[in-house]
């Protein structure tokens, strides 16, 4: 049966929408890898002052029990309750240019109504496009820039930065189906994948963060600050290669990967071991998982003062 009732509520007091500004999907949910999308609302959540405009219902739309809020306890008493968020707010960037953030969990439940809505609000305030980012895991190095996959009908943007054009099925998130019904109504639609090392897509990677907002930046023309991640992203990458350099095993596995991407965007078969020295192979390895618990728990163990600044969405 059909979805009923009103799965949002305007905000009285929310600014006036100007229109015809971008609009960026940003929802965590069936993948993170490298917490890209979390943290990245996290990041312009505290530098683009989003005002909300619109609140979407936890109690329709959140599985509580799969994703369950937050509740401080102080010594014999709760002090604070933090639901999840998911909400569409008025954002402005570097230069004072203003655009459309959507942000927060994605929907456990009511996904076309979601989507109606949402197409329903862009045709409202008449919105330029649709510029959403996700992140997969994938068998690539992080000595070499995280690469992307674009999907959409934005197809100067896909000559440009889709370096993986794959032919297959995924499963589908919500932005997914954002993106389809957007295209379907011949509106402006946008997707970029970032396919982040594998090894690393349990940990905290600004450099995903980094690349997540770049993407937006250059579908958008939006200028956004990123100078804080920045700063992570030196600290975060010398403790990785130190974790590495003091590791054969690891240092085996960035060589190879290395040369299987180098070969890949030289137009290459990277299945052709001719170009591949060492003598050794991917099955020698240690797998992804105890790659990455090895380098969560290296990482975990060093000092950080803005480690605790990135939550999750």
């Amino acid at each position: 049966m059909p979805f009923s009732g009103d799965i949002h509520d305007r905000v009285a007091s929310a600014p006036a929408v100007p229109h015809g500004l971008p609009l960026v999907v940003l929802l965590t949910g069936f993948t993170d890898a490298g917490n890209a999308v979390s943290g990245l609302i996290d990041h312009l959540r505290e530098t683009t002052d989003p005002q909300p405009v619109v609140v979407f219902d936890n109690d329709l739309l959140l599985d509580y029990r799969a994703r369950r809020p937050v509740i401080s306890f102080d010594q014999d008493h709760l002090t604070e309750f933090r639901p999840a968020r998911l909400e569409l707010s008025l954002a402005t960037d570097a230069l004072g240019q203003k655009f459309l953030l959507l942000a927060g969990y994605e929907p456990d439940f009511a996904w076309n109504a979601f989507a109606d809505t949402v197409l329903d609000l862009a045709a409202e305030y008449e919105v330029s496009g649709l510029n959403w980012v996700h992140s997969i895991a994938m068998p690539v190095p992080h000595t070499r820039p995280i690469g992307t996959t674009v999907s959409g009908n934005r197809r100067d943007l896909a000559v440009v930065h889709s370096v993986w054009r794959p032919r297959t099925q995924v499963p589908a998130t919500a932005g997914h189906l954002l993106e389809y019904r957007f295209a379907e109504r011949g509106e402006r639609a946008v997707g970029f994948v970032l396919l982040v090392p594998h090894y690393l897509a349990e940990t905290e990677n600004p450099d995903a963060v980094i690349m997540a907002a770049d993407k937006l930046m250059a579908a958008t023309g939006l200028v956004l600050v990123l100078d804080e991640v920045q700063e992570r992203r030196e600290d975060y990458l010398t403790r990785v290669n130190e974790q590495v350099i003091g590791n054969e095993e690891l240092q085996q596995m960035v060589h190879n990967l290395e040369r299987r991407y180098d070969a890949y965007m030289a137009g290459r078969d990277p299945e052709d071991g001719s170009y591949d020295e060492g003598g050794f192979s991917e099955r020698d390895l240690p797998s992804a998982d105890e790659l990455a618990a090895e380098l969560e728990r290296y990482l975990a163990t060093r000092p950080s003062g803005d480690d605790d600044k990135q939550g999750r969405g």
